[in-house]
């Protein structure tokens, strides 16, 4: 095992505890990836985070190779296709957390009500229909949701959001579990205003350069 993949399984493991303290995933629910050589390393199934090690992730290969001790995640149908489909994305988080579940329970996906949306890399967090857990179904859907977005919500079920780092992918998820949270409270008294394409392509376009500050002489 090199020094990058021990990093990488320290911060997966780092990724589910921090997951499981901030109350998003609960016990074995929810799981975490991150690609790694022809293939992910993944969360083991049934796990909880207080259990997991680093040497309990998975390794499975693109072409199905295993190795590990543990069986993995029983979602690891939906981080395949995701990884295929967007050769950028380097880690996938899917949580359980109440906000997002809810909103999904109710089969709506998260419009523009708020600009920070656009966090996912778009107008919208789509929801994908109801499949049931672990099957091609439901891993294609997710896969078709995430091709333009880093976020996507699985109706009755919850929350899969991506990035280019592991960072990046838990900055996603919970910024889409708060505006879950924001949206349930404004549907509760009314219906929110919604943000022409217009004004979120301008947020899009912002948050390209956000941060990113030129260094002073240059």
């Amino acid at each position: 095992m090199n020094i990058d993949e021990n990093g990488l399984r320290d911060a997966a493991v780092a990724a589910v505890r921090k997951l499981d303290a901030l109350g998003m995933n609960r016990g074995s629910t929810g799981n975490v990836s991150l690609r790694l050589r022809e293939g992910m390393l993944i969360t083991p199934t049934g796990m909880g985070a207080d259990d997991l090690r680093a040497q309990d992730m998975v390794w499975l290969g693109w072409n199905g190779a295993l190795e590990g001790a543990w069986q993995p995640s029983s979602e690891w149908h939906f981080h395949h296709a995701i990884y295929l489909a967007r050769p950028d994305l380097q880690a996938i988080v899917h949580t359980h957390s109440v906000h997002a579940a809810a909103l999904a329970c109710l089969r709506r996906g998260l419009p523009a009500f708020h600009y920070m949306v656009a966090v996912a890399g778009g107008h919208d967090v789509p929801c994908v229909p109801y499949h049931l857990f672990g099957t091609e179904a439901l891993s294609q859907a997710v896969a078709a949701a995430m091709q333009h977005r880093d976020a996507c919500l699985m109706a009755n079920h919850g929350l899969v959001a991506a990035g280019s780092s592991i960072a990046r992918a838990m900055k996603v998820a919970q910024e889409i579990e708060s505006l879950c949270e924001v949206y349930l409270k404004a549907l509760a008294v009314g219906d929110p205003a919604v943000l022409t394409r217009e004004q979120m392509d301008d947020v899009i376009d912002k948050f390209k350069h956000y941060g990113k500050v030129a260094a002073r002489g240059s």
